[in-house]
């Protein structure tokens, strides 16, 4: 299997990375040292900066004001965009997947806007007791006898909820006895949203996860994607959960690629006890288990990305796509801890690249499915698809 890039691949991946290395690297510090703020010129150079590399709106096609990449180029910039610390990239213009899937009305209203840098979306679907579970969400929609529906759910970690324009709630619509689990799109202006929390965090991320009460009365036309999608949430989520953790592993193997960087320079250039730190074994041999780590896990991701580009059963990508996140999230908390170590008392400072990629990869296990599910997916893949269908190439 070839994964050598095209030239329109290496092409992207150029002007990725130029904008990362260019307009998001130059601003980690101002964001570091202002609680993950940056001012508004510097955001506005995030949103230009991005526009100009071809790289918003990656995975939306391009007649709704996206960038229309496959998987495997999606991958491409994702890498570059986890070289990041504080998530600046964050700032860019961008919007959930699946708002694609929405209805021309809402194609009009919320996506192309939100491409445009004009709107922001936040996905609203943990609850207080529904995190890894998201089978147990309590959260409920009640048609009411003129059609709408009452929507009664409190959601937590709603990331960028604190800026957000609209919400994508997923709450079950309650059908006599049945459950249906839907997705809602909520205007930030609707009566009835309470902001009960916004805590902090580990990271210093532009924006924040807050915990939002929702209490409120919209029509059947905020049904993702129309009324006939009572029911299909679980199928729409599952596309963005399969999409998120495919990016997430691109983006741990590109914070180990800057971590692995960064450790090398560093430590071929300073020397202790008569030599260069990176002639004791100590040192150089973490480093080589992290470059191990890299390399694995980039082969990985990338080739879940071509599956999923090949149009492949969508559960053996689902499967792969858990195990790719697994892998590569773990590697990169593994690869940063034995970075700080490399830097010694450098490596505590929040002014190297080293210590704020040790807090902020510490969520890449647990957001978009912990660790532990997507252990429980990569075993029941090997159960259902087999080992070797689950370990081919």
């Amino acid at each position: 299997m070839d994964f050598t890039l095209t030239a329109h691949q290496a092409t992207l991946r150029d002007r990725a990375a130029a904008f990362v290395d260019g307009v998001c690297i130059p601003l980690e510090l101002e964001a570091e040292l202002n609680g993950g703020k940056v001012s508004a010129v510097s955001q506005q150079r995030v949103v230009d900066g991005a526009i100009a590399a071809g790289i918003v709106g990656a995975g939306h096609l391009r007649e709704h004001g996206g960038a229309e990449l496959s998987m495997v180029e999606q991958v491409i910039v994702q890498e570059e965009l986890g070289r990041n610390t504080n998530a600046i990239w964050w700032l860019a213009p961008g919007a959930y997947n699946v708002l694609g899937l929405g209805t021309a009305e809402q194609v009009d209203r919320y996506l192309r806007p939100a491409l445009r840098g004009e709107l922001a979306d936040a996905y609203a679907v943990t609850e207080r007791e529904a995190g890894s579970d998201a089978a147990g969400i309590e959260g409920t929609a009640l048609r009411q006898s003129d059609g709408s529906f009452r929507i009664v759910a409190e959601k937590w970690f709603v990331t960028t909820g604190d800026v957000a324009d609209v919400f994508i709630v997923m709450v079950n619509v309650i059908d006599g006895d049945a459950r249906l689990p839907t997705l809602f799109l909520v205007d930030r202006t609707t009566a009835g949203i309470t902001f009960l929390d916004d805590p902090p965090f580990t990271h210093t991320y532009p924006h924040g996860h807050p915990t939002i009460a929702f209490d409120c009365t919209v029509t059947e036309q905020a049904v993702l994607g129309g009324p006939g999608n009572v029911g299909r949430g679980d199928a729409l989520q599952n596309m963005w959960f399969v999409e998120e953790r495919i990016h997430i592993a691109a983006r741990c193997v590109g914070a180990m690629r800057r971590l692995l960087s960064e450790s090398v320079q560093w430590t071929t250039g300073r020397s202790q006890g008569g030599a260069r730190l990176f002639d004791h074994q100590g040192i150089s041999f973490p480093l080589a288990d992290s470059a191990a780590d890299c390399a694995a896990a980039r082969l990985l991701t990338y080739h879940v990305a071509q599956l999923m580009d090949d149009g492949a059963d969508g559960k053996l990508v689902h499967g792969k796509a858990a195990m790719a996140k697994l892998f590569a999230s773990e590697a990169a908390n593994r690869c940063a801890d034995r970075a700080v170590q490399a830097f010694g008392g450098r490596g505590y400072m929040r002014t190297t690249a080293a210590e704020r990629l040790w807090r902020e990869l510490r969520v890449d296990r647990i957001w978009e499915g912990t660790s532990e599910i997507q252990r429980l997916i990569t075993a029941r893949g090997l159960e259902r698809r087999g080992v070797e269908r689950m370990l081919s190439l």
